[in-house]
């Protein structure tokens, strides 16, 4: 029987080991900027930039539910926001847990999951993250 963690990421080096995963991202020293997937470079100030921790925990800012079908082998329907990370001033564009779509709101606290959902690329099932209700 295969284990969900043997099932690749969609993208490595995107999250922290284990089994409370935080967003890897990069932080440039010199103007606080924070880039989610990491950069080498800072586009702000082309400065070189650092690894960060982006954290687990965020507020939705904006949130859509999509009812047509779904691309790389997602659930229809599936919901989409922008949150706000709350361990650095960093808003980023998420997937949402499939089994809670349409029932999000502006203001509601998220927490990351990751989890065998559709397929990459490459046609192969992934394990993607996608922020689910905070309990």
């Amino acid at each position: 029987m295969s284990h969900s963690n043997d099932i690749p990421l969609v993208f490595e080096g995107i999250l922290t080991s284990g089994p409370k995963a935080h967003f890897l991202g990069s932080h440039c020293p010199s103007c606080d900027v924070y880039q989610f997937p990491a950069q080498e470079i800072c586009p702000e100030c082309l400065g070189e930039t650092q690894e960060a921790d982006m954290g687990r925990r965020a507020t939705i800012h904006s949130v859509t539910t999509i009812r047509t079908r779904a691309p790389l082998g997602l659930p229809s329907p599936y919901s989409v926001a922008y949150v706000d990370m709350e361990e650095v001033p960093y808003r980023m564009f998420a997937l949402l847990d499939p089994k809670e779509a349409g029932n999000y709101h502006i203001g509601q606290e998220v927490e990351l999951s990751v989890g065998p959902l559709g397929v990459n690329n490459d046609n192969q099932p992934c394990r993607r993250p996608y922020f689910s209700p905070r309990s």
